[in-house]
């Protein structure tokens, strides 16, 4: 009556989908502008190039050549306004200077009222985390219990999977409440 490879592939694919949610995550946090300069703060930064957006990492080389300093090198010259002009439009609150070859970005420190509202913002990602991946629990719960009415699996099988998959919902949790706490801590740095 037990099949046991039920219970491990639902978890697995649980396990698996719970780790993307915390990817996200981390890519989402990566994103946050610390008071150091990181070419990650630009990744999900696009540009209106010739009618399509498109990521900035796909048209220059960004670089941090020390850590209050972005360098922004695009492959054609064309689109250095372009970028200028996305840039100061953003909300990352950066004055980008352009020099006709590269555009410089000079990471001011953060302020404290600054540093409070990204503190905000990282607990609302944080949250909507967390609301993902109770989603996938819930989701991998409603497939057990499936299994265990379609005689699959029995009631005893059902609880000690009930229970694995709650450890595995709290350690993932954890894992993303760690990187929060880490992204909180360089964010009040001073």
């Amino acid at each position: 009556m037990a099949d046991s490879s039920t219970i491990d592939g639902i978890l697995k694919d649980t396990q698996e989908r719970m780790g993307k949610s915390v990817a996200v995550f981390q890519r989402e946090i990566e994103t946050i502008r610390t008071g150091r300069a990181t070419p990650q703060l630009l990744d999900n930064f696009g540009i209106d190039y010739y009618g399509t957006k498109t990521p900035l990492n796909q048209l220059a080389t960004i670089t941090a050549p020390d850590a209050r300093l972005l360098t922004i090198q695009p492959w054609d010259r064309q689109s250095l306004s372009l970028i200028e002009k996305e840039i100061l439009k953003s909300d990352l609150g950066l004055t980008p200077s352009n020099d006709g070859t590269i555009i410089r970005l000079p990471i001011p420190p953060l302020t404290e009222d600054r540093r409070r509202d990204l503190v905000k913002r990282l607990k609302r990602t944080l949250e909507e985390d967390h609301i993902a991946i109770r989603n996938v629990r819930r989701d991998s719960l409603e497939h057990l219990r499936k299994a265990q009415k379609d005689g699959d699996i029995s009631e005893d099988e059902l609880h000690r999977a009930q229970e694995r998959l709650q450890k595995i919902t709290a350690d993932t949790i954890a894992h993303s409440g760690k990187l929060s706490e880490t992204k909180e801590h360089e964010l009040m740095e001073v």
